[in-house]
């Protein structure tokens, strides 16, 4: 698969893709005005942080309990359902009077309930597509959740300042009502990827057996941490600047967008290969500049340079998505996507603490050189294992049973 136009001729591309939109627009505007609504009522940067991110947390619990549901759930009713009760949730959170911790109730449900949503969506794309056009199609969506989120947190931000927290709230929750029939509608019915039924057991057997190539576990290390470390110094922008937070999301957002369809679409193979630390790097270092506290003009520029770094984690998928069965595409890819959301609830937790006794432009200077020390690690001790190799390469782990090496070609006309 060489070309956009392809995926979208691809039978169940678009309504997978039209339901994602609406479910990340939901999330982005839902997110803008839950942190704006607990700051405004608690005044606390970690407890800001926590509304945004926090959530994400769950996901741990999830990853080592329900993810085995991920290959073994019917794919379009899971994914209408999950949309579902998300409606349902944050339609209950714009309740008038509500109690902060009430809210935070909610949302550490509603996580739990997505730790293994990932999974499916992104298993299902990997079945529709296949592995060769997974790339593609991943960034595809990736791109999408950019403009998503531009567009969400110009929306979002404009409706909190006109309207209020909880009009916005409520809007989020037609988007996700939305994102839930679009599945049902669109989505044709197939049977689950593995037989037999979820269970914490096989939870863990095969968490461990994803767990068990130490070039993977290198790959989950490097999709987790240095990107969440990052998104805990995006858990800040509320704080650090109240009331033009949504033009810092913005422009991360546009960053992000740029390096989604940079990495996807125009990187050849080989160049891509090698991108992928520089990228995680990228991410990192423009965000050394807070510690001078720049004004908001300055500070959105820093961000939307650095959320290009963000395209790494398309260079890690394609290479994870090489070394899994397929029968459990959909749990490996839900727990890469569980890890990411928990490190992303950890870092908010982390970088809401440290401005709770300093302050944001600190903790997100902080964060980065944290995801800059944990980058440079994690490459060292993967060039160290290339270079103790006979033939100076990370072999493939034998579980899959053929090389695929040959790339989708994303970079073809």
């Amino acid at each position: 698969m060489r070309s956009y136009s392809a995926l979208f001729r691809t039978r169940e591309f678009t309504p997978l893709f039209v339901s994602t939109c609406f479910k990340t627009a939901a999330s982005t505007v839902s997110g803008l005005a839950l942190a704006t609504l607990v700051y405004r009522a608690t005044d606390s940067p970690l407890l800001s942080a926590l509304s945004m991110f926090g959530p994400s947390l769950a996901q741990v619990v999830g990853a080592t309990t329900l993810l085995s549901a991920a290959d073994r759930l019917p794919p379009r009713a899971t994914v209408a359902g999950i949309a579902l009760a998300f409606a349902l949730g944050t339609a209950a959170m714009a309740t008038p009077g509500l109690p902060v911790w009430t809210i935070f109730v909610l949302l550490l449900l509603l996580g739990l309930i997505q730790s293994f949503g990932g999974g499916v969506l992104w298993g299902l794309l990997n079945e529709i597509l296949a592995k060769e056009g997974y790339l593609l199609g991943r960034s595809v969506f990736n791109m999408m959740s950019g403009i998503a989120q531009i567009t969400g947190y110009a929306t979002g931000g404009v409706l909190v300042a006109t309207l209020s927290p909880r009009i916005t709230l409520l809007t989020a929750a037609a988007l996700y009502l939305a994102s839930a029939m679009t599945a049902r509608l669109g989505l044709t019915r197939r049977a689950p990827r593995a037989s037999g039924r979820p269970s914490v057991a096989q939870t863990w057997r095969t968490n461990a057996r994803l767990w068990s190539s130490p070039e993977r576990r290198t790959l989950y290390l490097l999709l987790w941490i240095p990107n969440g470390l990052i998104v805990g110094c995006e858990s800040l922008y509320v704080a650090y600047a109240p009331t033009r937070a949504g033009s810092l999301f913005a422009c991360a957002a546009f960053g992000m967008f740029v390096g989604d369809v940079t990495t996807g679409r125009f990187l050849p193979p080989r160049v891509r290969a090698r991108l992928g630390i520089p990228f995680l790097l990228l991410l990192a270092t423009p965000y050394l500049l807070f510690a001078l506290r720049p004004g908001v003009p300055l500070a959105a520029v820093a961000v939307a340079v650095a959320s290009i770094g963000f395209g790494s984690s398309l260079i890690q998928q394609e290479r994870l998505v090489s070394l899994i069965p397929d029968e459990l595409s959909g749990h490996a890819l839900g727990l890469h996507t569980a890890g990411m959301l928990t490190m992303q609830g950890v870092s908010a937790a982390l970088a809401g603490a440290v401005a709770q006794f300093a302050s944001p432009a600190t903790a997100m200077t902080v964060m980065a050189v944290a995801s800059i020390t944990v980058t440079l690690t994690l490459w060292s001790a993967l060039r160290r294992r290339i270079a103790g190799s006979p033939d100076g390469v990370v072999r493939q782990h034998p579980e899959v049973s053929a090389p695929r090496e040959r790339q989708s070609g994303v970079n073809s006309p």
